[in-house]
């Protein structure tokens, strides 16, 4: 039947048409952003579970700053250790030539104390963002030996948990300005060259500019080479633990490294769209866009043709 009041030709016409400009709109959309899904409304489970790994990304990414201020920090703290090495291994060396009968002891001992000074000197700058490990004061509020290095971050059935790697410095300080405190260099060390609480002697202000040749003070000055020597083994010893942390802050980035760019690529599988196929679906919907005008103006042509029957 044909109908002057309901063309059905052209609503189909006009509704197919409609469709189409809606697919068009969509994907010009997906073409433009990169996006198939870009919202919730447009499937709101990966919408969901792309968003939360995007803010777990994040966080890796606050982890991988966090190990390298964490790996910065103890390179400053090796570095401070194998140059204080150094100068304590000079100070020995001064020790050991004095324990020769006749020398001027005066005069070895002005070296001395230039090396003590560049110790001092040393340990404080040892600073990087604010942490200084090597010389420190353990008497202040809030001090903390045990440093937590953030190194990974995770989560597990909805419940986020940070990992954090321990490094205790407490062996790696040198100077402690606390009264009770005991570091490797002002430290009190005994006759046997051991830090001690009853010790006589401590390598930051060690002199030996009264010192004799004498059976007594010839027994002093072998008790100051000790407690280099100590001293010396001591820092050799921490300076191998912050670089057995410093091996495992570098494993952990890099693993930290990998995951995240397996996140990322895990986000793109969800919501990226796939370009090549948007452009063979964007010629297409032009082509049916374009017939679906000529059919809806077929269509409403019908209309027209009424008046033919008039005539």
């Amino acid at each position: 039947m044909t109908s002057l009041l309901t063309n059905m030709a052209a609503k189909t016409a006009l509704m197919t048409l409609t469709q189409t400009n809606r697919n068009l709109e969509t994907t010009q959309n997906r073409i433009a952003t990169g996006k198939a899904v870009g919202s919730a409304q447009d499937n709101a489970a990966y919408w969901s579970i792309a968003t939360t790994m995007r803010s777990d990304s994040a966080a890796l990414t606050t982890v991988q700053d966090a190990l390298g201020l964490g790996s910065a920090t103890i390179d400053v703290a090796t570095n401070a250790l194998q140059s204080s090495i150094d100068v304590v291994t000079e100070i020995k060396a001064k020790l050991v030539a004095a324990r020769t009968p006749g020398v001027d002891k005066t005069k070895v001992q002005t070296e001395i104390t230039q090396l003590q000074g560049s110790l001092q000197s040393i340990a404080d700058a040892s600073v990087f963002s604010g942490e200084n490990w090597i010389s420190v004061n353990s008497g202040t509020s809030g001090y903390n030996a045990s440093k937590q290095v953030v190194a990974s971050f995770t989560r597990t059935a909805g419940a986020v948990s940070i990992g954090t790697i321990t490094v205790d410095t407490s062996t790696v300080k040198l100077f402690d300005s606390d009264t009770t405190g005991v570091g490797t260099i002002d430290g009190s060390r005994s006759s046997t060259g051991a830090l001690s609480s009853t010790g006589t002697f401590a390598l930051s202000t060690v002199s030996i500019s009264a010192l004799t040749d004498s059976t007594a003070d010839i027994t002093t000055l072998n008790s100051y080479i000790a407690g280099a020597d100590a001293a010396i083994a001591t820092m050799t010893s921490s300076a191998s633990t912050l670089g057995a942390v410093k091996s495992r802050i570098t494993l952990q980035k890099d693993f930290i490294s990998g995951l995240k760019s397996a996140i990322d690529s895990g986000i793109g599988q969800l919501v990226d769209a796939d370009m090549n196929e948007e452009s063979t679906r964007l010629q297409a919907l032009q082509v049916q866009a374009q017939l679906g005008v000529q059919a809806l103006s077929i269509a409403n042509q019908s209309s027209q043709n009424i008046l033919s029957l008039f005539r």
